[in-house]
C-alpha cells in the first residue's frame, strides 16, 4: 500500500465514526423529544379539560408555535401551584384572549 492509500483509508475511517457519532447523537436527540412530548401531553391531560385539550388542538392545527407556547405557560403556571383544578375550556378561551391580546399590530398607512 502506498502513502496515499493509507491516507485514504485512515480518512475514510475517520468520516464513518464520524457518522455513526452524528447518528447515534441525532437518535438520542430524538429520544429526548419524545420523552419530552410524552411529558407535556400527560401534563396537559392532568391540566386542561378534555374541551379545552380539544380546542387546544384545533389551535395547533394552524398556529402550532403559540400552542406549545400556551403549553409551557400552563405547565410553568401548575409548577408555580397557581392551578388548584383543570382549566376548563372557558378559562383556556379567557387566557387565549389575554395571550392574543398582548401582540402588537402593525399598521402601514400609505399617503397619496
Amino acid at each position: 500500500m502506498t502513502d496515499i492509500d493509507e491516507i485514504r483509508r485512515k480518512r475514510m475511517q475517520q468520516m464513518q465514526q464520524q457518522a455513526a457519532q452524528q447518528s447515534s447523537e441525532a437518535e438520542s436527540q430524538e429520544h429526548m423529544r419524545r420523552e419530552m412530548e410524552t411529558q407535556k401531553k400527560q401534563a396537559m391531560m392532568q391540566l386542561l379539560t378534555p374541551e379545552a385539550r380539544a380546542r387546544l388542538a384545533n389551535i395547533r392545527l394552524t398556529k402550532p408555535e403559540f400552542v406549545d407556547q400556551i403549553e409551557i405557560q400552563l405547565i410553568q403556571l401548575a409548577q408555580a401551584g397557581r392551578v388548584q383544578s383543570k382549566i376548563s375550556d372557558d378559562q383556556l378561551k379567557e387566557l387565549l384572549r389575554k395571550l392574543i391580546g398582548q401582540k402588537r399590530e402593525i399598521k402601514i398607512s400609505r399617503s397619496y
